[in-house]
């Protein structure tokens, strides 16, 4: 007689091939709305589930898995980033915790490159101006922004998504510099012809831009903190593809807006879609909905490493991208 399919509970919509080979294996409960879960459906999932698939809307914490029946065995996470779930706690109650690392590395270098573009050049500005009909032809004068070429950038998180950044901005010709946790290997170094620096301080406040690469932890929230946007340069811009935690919003945009810091490319925010709307109106300000891992190869191979974990797991061995605490 065939052994029952494992329970999987999703908890938003993936695209239509993920939801579709997820069908196919396991006993699943799709989502058919697109918004998230509220707490008490989650705690339902969590109640009724062997395998939990949530992405970084769904707020894991100590409350709702002390809710957990003892059948959930492992939250696959939809996403690289788990700070939205209580790891620690989830091994305490004999939960594993798997993530998709490495999916949006070049999609999300992608968007810092674009964000650089679109803030040094003034995209925005532009674009306002042609949609608006009030062009009225080329001047010497009109919309000048910054040359890319040249520029210091100084990336905060030398990662997969860090290193991609480098290496499309080192194509651009910008000089790459960085600070982090732990410095590169030198050939690493040399063949992203990065610098190395040791004190963020200094780093910020010598760089024509910088690149918020790092994950959010109690360590990085408001690792640019009023203290050190202060050190950076009036003319120099600010770009986040990361984290929204990582920056003092409220401060970022009271610099902002006195001039203190040239401009900002931002697709996250510190408190998700509830964003300052001073912010939000500054013309000196791209602000994107947090779309920089959204392509459809992207979001399809991130479900492909949700069905490995959990298929690996079926089979009873370790999901390969199972995260432990000490790798928060």
């Amino acid at each position: 007689m065939p052994s029952a399919r494992l329970s999987v509970v999703v908890t938003r919509r993936l695209p239509k091939a993920v939801e579709s080979r997820m069908a196919e294996l396991f006993d699943v409960s799709l989502r058919d709305s697109d918004a998230p879960m509220s707490r008490a459906e989650l705690i339902q999932a969590v109640k009724t589930a062997d395998v939990l698939v949530p992405t970084l809307n769904d707020r894991i914490d100590a409350g709702v898995l002390a809710q957990a029946g003892d059948q959930l065995k492992l939250i696959a996470n939809y996403g690289a980033g788990v700070d939205h779930i209580d790891v620690h706690t989830a091994r305490q109650h004999g939960i594993l915790v798997s993530n998709t690392p490495g999916v949006s590395a070049d999609d999300t270098a992608d968007m810092a490159l674009a964000l650089i573009l679109s803030v040094l050049r003034r995209f925005p500005e532009g674009l306002a101006m042609m949609q608006s009909g009030d062009w009225a032809g080329w001047s010497p004068t009109q919309l000048l922004g910054g040359r890319v070429a040249g520029r210091r950038l100084g990336i905060l998180g030398m990662g997969r998504i860090g290193q991609a950044v480098a290496r499309r901005a080192s194509a651009f010709g910008m000089q790459i510099h960085y600070h982090n946790r732990h410095r590169l290997r030198s050939e690493t170094e040399d063949e992203i012809g990065a610098t190395y620096w040791e004190s963020l301080d200094q780093m910020v406040a010598r760089m024509d831009v910088i690149s918020i690469n790092c994950p959010h932890t109690p360590s990085t929230f408001h690792l640019m903190n009023a203290r050190r946007l202060k050190l950076m340069k009036p003319d120099a811009v600010i770009v986040n593809t990361s984290r929204g935690e990582v920056i003092d919003e409220n401060a970022l945009t009271r610099m902002l807006r006195a001039g203190e810091i040239s401009g900002a490319g931002l697709d996250v925010y510190e408190n998700g879609a509830d964003i300052n709307p001073r912010l939000r109106e500054l013309p000196n300000v791209v602000a994107l909905p947090h779309m920089a891992s959204a392509t459809v190869e992207g979001r399809v191979e991130m479900g492909e490493k949700v069905l490995i974990n959990i298929k690996t797991f079926d089979d009873g061995h370790r999901p390969p991208d199972q995260v432990v605490p000490a790798m928060i």
